[in-house]
């Protein structure tokens, strides 16, 4: 699907996801059904998600970890959706440099590094070594809350 600019401002609108497409129309001048209809393509295609987000600095408990991962063998893409449908895993990256993937993880007090590694990571076969860097502080941050 081609992202013109109509879909591009539709979507810097969107950054507010409570802003009505009515609002939105007008603002661009164009119909509200024709910004109802985009936006809608857009999802069907997977362009586009509106959700609540939240800082992970403000939830008492909760830390964000990026994980670092080297696998044994090149079956990345695979790979990548295996670890995208762990516990916390926020997302998930296939990366160039010393690391085959890099997760952002949403972590709590109860499920925290070591069960994230000893009953989700452990699971994946042919993982080689993992790092952890664990985010102290951040800015502009906000991820889905993704944790049951």
């Amino acid at each position: 699907m081609n992202i013109d600019k109509t879909n591009l401002a539709i979507i810097k609108h969107l950054r507010n996801g409570r802003k009505s497409y009515q609002k939105i129309a007008r603002e661009l001048a164009l119909s509200e059904n024709t910004v109802r209809t985009r936006v809608q393509k857009l999802m069907d295609k997977g362009i586009l998600d509106i959700s609540g987000v939240i800082n992970p600095e403000s939830m008492q408990g909760h830390r964000i970890v990026i994980v670092g991962v080297k696998l044994q063998s090149m079956d990345l893409v695979n790979k990548g959706e295996e670890f995208s449908k762990l516990q916390g895993v926020v997302s998930v990256s296939v990366v160039t440099g010393r690391f085959d993937l890099i997760l952002m993880v949403l972590l709590k007090s109860g499920f925290g590094l070591l069960e994230f590694y000893t009953e989700e990571v452990s699971r994946i076969k042919e993982v080689q070594s993992v790092e952890t860097f664990v985010v102290y502080k951040s800015y502009n941050l906000k991820v889905p809350y993704v944790l049951e």
